[in-house]
């Protein structure tokens, strides 16, 4: 049978291709995508979206979201959800070598269709000398190639003992317009972490188990308001299988929040899972 160039089929393989360039790292002597242009931003090559005609992965979620009013680009989607499923890829040179490699992520919703993809950008010293402690932007992806969160790390003590350099984090969206800070709270036992808006006032809070650790196989950090009465959310490690959890650090997180959520504070969140995810599951190895 012979494939016609353009067919849905050529479009699928080329669009699939390309992710795997994505996931890959790609350098910027990589060949460029057969369809479309590609753009570079830092060390992630970003493709131009594929033909709606090669859109026929179930497993990916390709419907474009009309634009909504005062929610930033990109995260028309997330007004639609209550939860999320963040999947951490396996990375073969880190399992056999112990070698840090860029953490990627896929985002999933309940149906386990990809939503976003999410790549670290660092540098090879940094990974390899600071490990867990390492400052890092994490950029969020749609399935169209899209950056439509940034999340930025900088270097901070991560030690109990000094409350006076604790996490923060950043997050952007679209890339340049801040929605929202994560902060951690000082606390000898237990962590503590403030959500703030835009404009740096508090919006929530976020309490994890004794040090981060519980005996159970997830572990929950409760999403509650300001005046600690209610909780209205969490994000939860999710046991992986005891091959995974001792000879690898990837890891399965939940996210919970209400729909009705400020659709700023849902992307916070999703930034807040990456920086429990480095602080204290990143070095179970």
């Amino acid at each position: 049978m012979k494939i016609r160039p353009g067919c849905a089929l050529t479009n699928k393989v080329r669009a699939r291709a390309d992710w795997k360039r994505i996931w890959a790292g790609s350098s910027a002597s990589s060949a460029p995508a057969p369809w479309g242009s590609v753009e570079s931003r830092g060390s992630i090559r970003c493709p131009s979206p594929p033909s709606a005609a090669g859109n026929t992965d179930m497993n990916m979620y390709m419907v474009p979201n009309p634009p909504i009013p005062g929610c930033p680009p990109g995260l028309e989607y997330l007004t639609q959800v209550d939860q999320l499923l963040i999947k951490q890829k396996v990375e073969l040179i880190e399992a056999l070598a112990g070698f840090e490699s860029n953490n990627k992520y896929e985002i999933r919703n309940s149906m386990g269709q990809n939503v976003f993809y999410a790549v670290e950008e660092n540098d090879c010293l940094s990974r390899q000398c600071c490990g867990p402690l390492r400052s890092f932007n994490i950029r969020v992806l749609d399935n169209f190639g899209h950056e439509v969160i940034t999340v930025t790390r900088p270097l901070k003590c991560m030690s109990c003992f000094f409350p006076c350099c604790l996490q923060e984090l950043e997050v952007q969206s679209p890339p340049g317009n801040t929605v929202g800070y994560v902060l951690q709270q000082w606390h000898p036992f237990f962590p503590r972490f403030i959500i703030e808006n835009e404009n740096r006032e508090p919006v929530l809070k976020l309490h994890g188990p004794f040090c981060g650790w519980s005996c159970l196989p997830d572990v929950d950090f409760e999403i509650i308001t300001m005046d600690e009465v209610s909780k209205i959310g969490k994000i939860s490690k999710q046991w992986t299988g005891l091959l995974r959890e001792v000879f690898t650090d990837t890891d399965n997180f939940g996210i919970q929040f209400p729909m009705d959520l400020d659709v700023r504070m849902k992307a916070v969140m999703i930034g807040a899972c990456f920086l429990i995810d480095f602080m204290f599951f990143e070095n179970n190895q």
